[in-house]
């Protein structure tokens, strides 16, 4: 038998070894092995399992050469394993050296997943499967933890009073840690060891689990009744969740144009992914933790994804509260042995349910039923660094491979998915009304331009805010602010000369932190002391352009000075648990009011806040980018479902200098949403931008400006060749909006097309043989979200 093996080195091929007999009754695709690799012995990923043939050759095959792509779904289907061995024949190959574990780390579907997110983001394969390996797994320095387990037993002893008291104690609570015990009955662990040594009590190492949700008070809760829309949600869920039965294989893919916009599907084709739109606090959750429920009575597990660290708290709350220990939690806040444990306990089966932000794509659940991406349009699901996925289309095409129901839930859905279901590629079902017929809260729109002519100068609130922020601390209501500007001001400005105090190697102004007094960059985290006067002209009155949420908690804290004001962004988030202690904070009623950035824009549930106030509409809407009108319209309609969640009406108050900009309408009518799509993928469709067509961002760096340009030109005329007279769209090569970052110079290079296979196939043959100048490096962004 021979095994094909991914290496934890990225060479983009795969490598053949021979499997010893002793190993072969136990080896299965997905385990860790251990293989001799030139002079070294490294890790490896068992891929596929071959028999031997008698004089066959088998030869190294780069990844890249594929067979043609079998049609295209959300956003294609995986193509067959490819070939890639060793030149040597199999008499010659070098042995397997061990097998790390019985239990496979990768399951068939999450090896032919990585196949396809390989193939679809121009990654090499090895690359795609570690990332689905969080680096505490893939370490050989963490290790399970291991404790003293004190246990009672059962009959009578010798004891002394307070040894028999210890006992007594001991039965009540069933045993537990050592050290624990040692606090709970307060004695030292020699007394405990002195009843084990007159055998009343059994003392033994045991693997002891680092729980992240150890220290938090979890009541269980029990379904709620539901209202008619969400049985009907839940039925149409149920209704995907059933129909699938089996994983399927790589020929089960339909070789040509995908028939799913036309609505058909075959009798043996995976369920189609379900859109669950629903206004915010339709109560999408409790939909969702039915249809778990569901899954569980079927003996199959569900992963839960969530787009931020800053809506787990909540988001894991509840669902432990329904599941118990059969939760696990995945999230890069973790410590690498709490990380460990929870992706073990999810690996054996112990744990079936997963929540967690985009990597929990990838938990090794068992037997896996369900698939819920909660605010599916998050920009936060896609992957900054390569393999640069996004975890929304991951998980579809994990759907895809499992055979398992996927849904999508959003108040304000992406465009790609909105248009999917369209075609009739998707499933929609709707949630129109909140919980109990609570009303959506009242939105207001302030014309800034208004405001700031009858004052002269700019103001951080209007003054209908400040009347309506005084009226809910009169009546001991809550409120919150959004701005998604962290820092005192966006910059520090000579009004004499006009220079603006910027970051040494990145094009963008340092922000002024009143905190520290000083200015920061927040591209590479730079800083430098706020100087005494101009460097240009030497004038003292520098002055404060903009303001970003210290600057809106120092104001509001004059305007109101007995308010308990809460502030949440980055600068107050980096300490672990600090997102819950302040969440706990504000829920608890010990705060008023409080002021975040995007961390507090969706997701989050309290029921005694009525008002919220978006401070400054307009500071997404006028970015330099193509979906500036979609992420301004979703910001402004999650943030403005925080109000009137509970039995208190909410009201929104939307500041903006372009009131009549068609995502701040739509964002303040009822028609909302649908009303808004319409013009957006009218305008999407006219510009031939996505979701019509599939772009490509390709973003040079390096210390060089020269190089840089020149290897980015250089690309683009082979593309541009490669492509011949395709439907390939190719730019300019230009500087990024942002041309600097990091004391890196980058251009871009923006390509499109049809579909994915249009640019991906000329670009891969592209980048195999593009050399490239010293100093520069390449980063390929697939449907990018992002031009910056």
């Amino acid at each position: 038998m021979i095994a094909r093996v991914a290496t934890e080195i990225a060479a983009d091929r795969l490598f053949d070894y021979a499997v010893p007999e002793a190993l072969a009754p136990r080896l299965l695709p997905g385990q860790r092995v251990r293989v001799p690799f030139g002079h070294r012995v490294i890790d490896a990923y068992v891929v596929e399992l071959l028999e031997r043939e008698e004089g066959r050759v088998y030869k190294e095959e780069s990844i890249g050469k594929r067979e043609e792509r079998a049609g295209e779904m959300l956003p294609g289907l995986a193509p067959e394993l490819p070939h890639a061995s060793s030149e040597k024949p199999p008499l010659s190959l070098k042995p397997l050296l061990a097998l790390e574990d019985d239990v496979p780390y990768l399951t068939p579907p999450l090896i032919a997943l990585a196949r396809w997110m390989a193939d679809y983001t121009c990654a090499p394969f090895e690359l795609t499967l570690r990332c689905m390996l969080p680096a505490a797994v893939r370490s050989r320095e963490i290790k399970p933890k291991e404790q003293l387990y004190v246990e009672p037993v059962a009959g009578t002893f010798d004891l002394t009073r307070r040894q028999s008291e210890l006992l007594d104690g001991l039965r009540r609570v069933g045993g537990g840690w050592l050290h624990a015990l040692t606090r709970e009955f307060a004695c030292t662990p020699q007394t405990l060891k002195a009843l084990a040594e007159k055998g009343a009590a059994v003392i033994e190492r045991r693997q002891m689990r680092r729980d992240p949700l150890a220290n938090r008070k979890v009541l269980p809760t029990r379904p709620m009744a539901l209202m008619d829309e969400q049985a009907a949600a839940l039925g149409v869920i149920l209704a995907a969740l059933e129909s699938g039965a089996r994983a399927p294989s790589p020929a089960d893919a339909p070789r040509g144009p995908s028939t799913a916009g036309e609505g058909a599907r075959a009798p043996d084709s995976p369920p189609k992914p379900v859109l669950l739109f629903g206004v915010t606090g339709s109560g999408k959750t409790e939909v969702y933790l039915q249809a778990i429920a569901r899954a569980l009575e079927r003996g199959q597990g569900a992963i839960v994804l969530v787009p931020e660290i800053a809506l787990t708290p909540q988001t894991v709350q509840r669902f432990a509260s329904r599941f118990g220990s059969r939760i696990a939690v995945l999230h890069s806040a973790l410590s690498d042995g709490e990380r460990f444990d929870e992706w073990h306990r999810i690996r054996t089966g112990e744990a079936v349910v997963v929540v967690g932000p985009r990597s929990a794509v990838f938990a090794p659940v068992r037997n896996l039923g369900l698939i819920v991406v909660d605010e599916e349009h998050e920009p936060s699901y896609k992957q900054d660094e390569a393999p640069r996925y996004n975890a929304r289309d991951v998980a579809v095409m994990r759907g895809h491979f499992e055979r398992c129901a996927v849904v999508l839930g959003s108040a304000t859905p992406a465009m790609e998915t909105w248009l999917n279901v369209q075609k009739g590629k998707y499933t929609l079902t709707r949630l129109t009304r909140r919980v109990a017929g609570r009303p959506m809260p009242r939105v207001h729109v302030v014309d800034l331009r208004i405001e700031t002519a009858k004052t002269g100068h700019a103001q951080i609130f209007s003054g209908v805010l400040l009347e309506a922020l005084k009226l809910r601390l009169e009546r001991g209501e809550q409120s919150i602010l959004f701005l998604n500007r962290r820092g005192y001001a966006n910059s520090l400005t000579c009004p004499s000369c006009g220079f603006t105090s910027s970051c040494d190697d990145c094009s963008v102004a340092y922000t002024y932190h009143q905190a520290d007094a000083c200015l920061r960059c927040h591209i590479c985290g730079g800083w430098r002391p706020v100087p005494e006067a101009c460097p240009e002209c030497g004038d003292r009155a520098f002055k404060y352009a903009g303001f970003g949420t210290q600057r809106v908690e120092q104001a509001l804290q004059k305007c109101f000075p007995l308010a308990r004001v809460l502030r949440m962004d980055a600068d107050v988030t980096a300490r672990k648990h600090s997102h819950d202690e302040l969440l706990s904070i504000f829920k608890s009623g010990r705060a008023d009011i409080l002021i975040g950035t995007q961390m507090i824009a969706k997701g989050l549930d309290f029921p005694n806040v009525t008002l919220v106030g978006v401070l400054s509409a307009d500071t997404s809407l006028h970015m330099p980018d193509f979906r500036a009108a979609e992420r301004t319209y979703q910001l402004l309609a999650q943030v403005s479902g925080r109000a009137g969640r509970a039995e208190l009406p909410g009201e929104v108050f939307v500041q903006t200098y372009s009131p009549d900009h068609f995502a701040v309408r739509a964002a303040a009518s009822d028609e909302g949403f649908e009303a808004f799509a319409a013009q957006e993928l009218a305008d999407r469709r006219e510009g031939a931008y996505p979701p019509y067509t599939h772009l490509v961002c390709l973003t040079f760096r390096g210390e060089s400006e020269e190089r840089v340009r020149f290897a980015a030109e250089r690309c683009a005329r082979e593309v541009s060749a490669a492509a011949g007279s395709s439907a390939l769209q190719i730019s300019e090569v230009c500087p990024a909006p942002l041309a600097r970052a990091k004391g890196l110079y980058r251009y871009q290079l923006l390509l499109r097309a049809p579909t994915t296979r249009a640019v991906t196939r000329p670009l891969r043959g592209v980048l195999a043989k593009l050399p490239l100048p010293a100093g520069v490096s390449i980063a390929v962004d697939v449907d990018a979200l992002s031009i910056v």
